[in-house]
C-alpha cells in the first residue's frame, strides 16, 4: 500500500490520497482499452473485479503462521499469500476446465474448487491439531464463537493468542477460498475471451490459436492472483483468524489497492496482443 502513498503497515483508515491515486490509475487504464481496443473494455473490468474479489477473499483465511506450528496463534501455519495462492490457484484450475461452458459455470466451478480445498485443508489442520498437538481450539481474538456460541477463555493456554482453528475461522477459510476461486476464474475467462478474439489477427494464422490463448490467460491469471494476494499480504500484516479478526476491517485498503495493481496488471495482457 505504500506505493499509492498509504502507510507501511498496520491501521484500518483509508488513506484519500492513495484511494485518489489508485482510482485515476484505474481510470486511466480503462480510458487506454477504450481508446486502443474497445473490445476489451468489458474483460478489462471483469479483470479488476476479479482482482478484488480475490483480495477481499484473503482476509476471510485463516492464517497463523509460525506461530500456529508452535500451538501459539489460530489458524493455519502458513503465510497469507502461500495459503491464498493455494486455495485460489485450485479454484483457477477448476474453473479453467470448465470455461467452455460459459462464464456461469466456470465461475461456480472455480469458486467450488477454492472451497473444496480451503476446506479439506482447515479440517486436516484440526486433526494434527486436535490429535497430534493434543490443543483445543480457542480464539485469541474474541471470548465466543460468533456461529456456535462456544466460549474460548477456559481453553486458551496462558501466553498465547490461542491456538487451533475455531469453527468460525474454518468458515471464513471456505469462504476465503470461494471468493478466491471465483476472482481468478473471472481474470482467466475475461483474458481467454480477449486472446482467443485477438490473436488470430495478432499472428496472422488460426492455427493453435486456441492452446495458445489458453496458455497465455493461465499465465496472467495466475500472474495477478499472486500480486493481489501479496498486496493483500502486506496489508493484513502477520496473522488474521478470520473473519471476526479485528484486521478483518482492512479489508476497503487491500481492495482498492488491488483494484489498481489489476487494472494495471490487465492493461498490459490485453495490449500484448492489440498492439
Amino acid at each position: 500500500m505504500s506505493a499509492l502513498g498509504g502507510g507501511a503497515a498496520g491501521g484500518e483508515g483509508i488513506n484519500p490520497t492513495a484511494s485518489l491515486i489508485a482510482l485515476v490509475i484505474v481510470l486511466v487504464a480503462v480510458a487506454v482499452v477504450f481508446v486502443v481496443y474497445p473490445a476489451a473494455l468489458v474483460p478489462l473490468i471483469g479483470v479488476i473485479i476479479g482482482g478484488v474479489l480475490i483480495s477481499f477473499g484473503v482476509h476471510f483465511v485463516p492464517v497463523g503462521g509460525a506461530p500456529a506450528a508452535m500451538g501459539q496463534a489460530p489458524g493455519i501455519a502458513t503465510g497469507v499469500a502461500m495459503l491464498a495462492a493455494g486455495g485460489g490457484l485450485a479454484g483457477l484450475f477448476g474453473g479453467a476446465w470448465a470455461a467452455e461452458f460459459g462464464i456461469a459455470i466456470s465461475l461456480a466451478a472455480g469458486a467450488i474448487g477454492g472451497g473444496l480445498l480451503m476446506a479439506i485443508t482447515c479440517l486436516m489442520v484440526n486433526v494434527v491439531y486436535v490429535y497430534a498437538m493434543g490443543i483445543p481450539a480457542a480464539s485469541g481474538k474474541v471470548d465466543k464463537d460468533p456461529i456456535t456460541g462456544d466460549t474460548f477463555p477456559a481453553y486458551k493456554s496462558q501466553g498465547t493468542e490461542g491456538h487451533g482453528l475455531p469453527f468460525i475461522s474454518y468458515v471464513g477459510g471456505v469462504l476465503g477460498g470461494l471468493f478466491g476461486g471465483m476472482g481468478g476464474t473471472l481474470i482467466y475467462y475475461e483474458l481467454l475471451q480477449v486472446y482467443e478474439e485477438a490473436l488470430p489477427s495478432f499472428l496472422g494464422t488460426t492455427e493453435g490459436m486456441t492452446t495458445l490463448a489458453v496458455s497465455l490467460a493461465g499465465i496472467f491469471a495466475v500472474g495477478m492472483f499472486l500480486v493481489a494476494a501479496v498486496l493483500t499480504a502486506y496489508n493484513i500484516t502477520g496473522t488474521i483468524e478470520g473473519p471476526h479478526d479485528p484486521k478483518f476491517k482492512r479489508w476497503p485498503r487491500a481492495v482498492i489497492g488491488s483494484s489498481a495493481a489489476s487494472a494495471v496488471c490487465g492493461l498490459f495482457a490485453i495490449l500484448l496482443v492489440v498492439i
